[in-house]
């Protein structure tokens, strides 16, 4: 399951759409939005996105993680526009035969996810609104 929308998603349907019969383990990661960032208080994210491109790029890394760590079945689910604190952001969710293959996709899958897929966040806070980007920050007018 790849899915980029702007609904709120189920974890127990998530979580369920991997299971098998060969599945001994799954790991799961669900990003939600803080209360703060960089010692400013926020009051919540905009997320824009490249739909069909992130559904792609998300689908390759689905495909890349399953082949190098030989997983059985992955699940990820990404929001896009407002959201409010403790909203959920993200879901990946991994299913493999034993645990270890499956906590180091599910790893690989979130570092991958932030250096490809084209993702855009903005902190709204009461000092401003500061676009993400990788490690830094740029505030807006």
């Amino acid at each position: 399951m790849i899915k980029v929308t702007s609904e709120k998603f189920s974890i127990d349907e998530i979580v369920g759409s991997i299971r098998s019969g060969g599945i001994g383990a799954i790991v799961t990661f669900v990003g939600t939005v803080r209360d703060n960032s960089k010692g400013r208080e926020v009051d919540r994210i905009e997320i824009q996105v490249y739909k069909d491109m992130a559904i792609k790029q998300l689908q390759a890394i689905r495909e890349e993680a399953i082949a190098k760590y030989r997983i059985e079945e992955v699940a990820i689910v990404h929001r896009y526009g407002r959201l409010n604190v403790s909203n959920n952001i993200m879901m990946i969710a991994v299913g493999a035969g034993h645990r270890p293959e499956a906590f180091e996709a599910c790893r690989y899958i979130l570092e991958a996810i932030k250096e490809k897929v084209p993702l855009w966040k903005k902190e709204v806070t009461s000092e401003g609104d500061y676009w993400i980007e990788g490690k830094e920050y740029e505030q807006t007018e």
